[in-house]
């Protein structure tokens, strides 16, 4: 069954981030030609050309500096994790791997592809959420963690 801690949902602050997500990523789009697919961005930033780094690295300094302007304004919810770190591992490697073999990520695919109207992208959105989906009901229901 699922479980709502009713103190510390909220609905705005998701609903401000959402916004926030979709700005950016249109913004980028619109200013720079590029799609705010969080894998290409970092895997061709590690793969560096001329001229290609400093809008790279200013977005993600933002992705990793926007919770410590979340902390100015409020405090952060607590951080909670129910695994150790060979399943965080584990995890780590299985969705990188899933970037490459989908040719990109949840921001790229999702919030990205699918607002561009990608059938490609559509399809890859709906693969990792129903990867996602049965990976919980296995793990949660049929082997018992």
């Amino acid at each position: 069954m699922i479980e709502i801690d009713w103190n510390t949902f909220t609905p705005g602050a998701a609903l401000a981030g959402g916004v926030l997500i979709g700005l950016a990523a249109t913004l980028l789009l619109l200013i720079n030609g590029r799609v705010a697919g969080i894998s290409g961005i970092l895997g061709t930033l590690l793969r560096p050309s001329r001229g290609d780094i400093a809008w790279r690295v200013a977005f993600l300094a933002g992705l990793i500096g926007a919770p410590a302007v979340w902390i100015i304004a409020a405090e952060l919810p607590e951080i909670r994790i129910d695994a150790g770190y060979p399943a965080l591992v584990l995890a780590g490697l299985i969705v990188g791997i899933g970037t490459r073999y989908g040719s990109g990520c949840t921001s790229g695919h999702g919030v990205c592809g699918i607002s561009r109207l990608s059938p490609r992208s559509l399809v890859a959105t709906l693969s990792f959420m129903a990867g996602g989906f049965l990976t919980v009901y296995l793990i949660r229901h049929i082997i018992g963690a």
